[in-house]
């Protein structure tokens, strides 16, 4: 029996840099910029709030 899961990782831009970085859309923790360190993604207990701009889905 194969299982999927609904998690995928997600290339956003950050809005004050224009840094892209990956992330995991389920992230548990906050997910700061790593060049501005602006937060980008807010965890709330599934699916993540991305305060950022969703470039690719992978």
């Amino acid at each position: 029996m194969k299982t999927q899961t609904n998690s995928k990782f997600i290339k956003v831009r950050c809005p004050k840099c224009k840094n892209e970085q990956t992330i995991f859309g389920n992230a548990s923790t906050t997910v700061s910029c790593l060049v501005c360190s602006r937060e980008l993604v807010y965890p709330t207990g599934g699916k993540s709030k991305i305060s950022a701009r969703v470039l690719e889905i992978f």
